[in-house]
């Protein structure tokens, strides 16, 4: 038989047998560590607003200063030297290193400071004033976070989760090249490994889809949820 038909015949026997199953272990990671990665980057992006010198509950500047420090540290890690380094984490939390649950601690630990800064830049672009008034109110803090702050910016901080989650989706197939699951395994072992360039192409292309379909519900949401396109 010819090679190329050859391989051919066996890209269709991964995407037949294999290709399903990779997908659902590529959402299941991807929207698990994008839940507990929002669990711990929404809050700690608030506080990066209201603990500034200039926030509405300003905390000491050393401790704002560390917490900027080790966002940014954890950021500049690329994943895969991530994935590696938090390995023993990893076996003490779920018990191994490899698959598709190990892969979802070192996502949380990779997107929540992204998320972070997100949340950050979305809540900066609430206008201040309606902060002051709430302020001149006699609200708490506590109250303009939850009923001013966060409301006004549900619409970039559904954008910036849409991001976030595309971003991730992309961390998940990364990590399959190094023990992870999904279509990042499949990709490398059965693409990479066996130079059949046809399952790497169908991997690609699942990937890109779900992308495009994500993105899409995202912006949607957004434009949705934002009020000053409803006057």
């Amino acid at each position: 038989m010819n090679p190329v038909n050859t391989k051919l015949m066996d890209a269709l026997d991964v995407i037949k047998n294999d290709l399903a199953f990779a997908l659902w272990e590529t959402l299941y990671a991807t929207i698990l560590a994008t839940l507990f990665a929002i669990v711990i980057g929404l809050p700690l992006g608030v506080l990066l607003v209201v603990g500034d010198e200039k926030g509405i509950c300003p905390l000491p500047p050393l401790l704002m200063k560390i917490i900027n420090v080790c966002i940014n540290l954890l950021r500049s890690v690329p994943f895969v030297i991530l994935m590696v380094t938090v390995i023993p984490l990893t076996r003490m939390i779920v018990g191994t290193s490899v698959g598709t649950v190990a892969s979802i601690v070192p996502l949380v630990i990779a997107a929540f400071p992204f998320i972070a800064r997100l949340v950050e830049g979305s809540l900066r672009e609430v206008n201040p004033n309606i902060i002051e008034t709430a302020q001149s109110m006699g609200a708490t803090p506590m109250q303009i976070i939850l009923h001013v702050m966060l409301p006004e910016s549900v619409p970039s901080l559904i954008s910036n989760f849409t991001l976030a989650i595309t971003t991730i989706m992309g961390y998940t197939a990364m990590s399959g090249v190094v023990g992870g699951g999904g279509l990042g395994k499949i990709a490398d072992m059965y693409g990479r490994q066996r130079y059949n360039s046809y399952v790497l192409y169908a991997a690609v292309i699942v990937l890109v889809l779900i992308t495009q379909v994500m993105q899409s519900i995202g912006t949607a949401l957004a434009v949705k949820s934002d009020k000053r396109l409803k006057k």
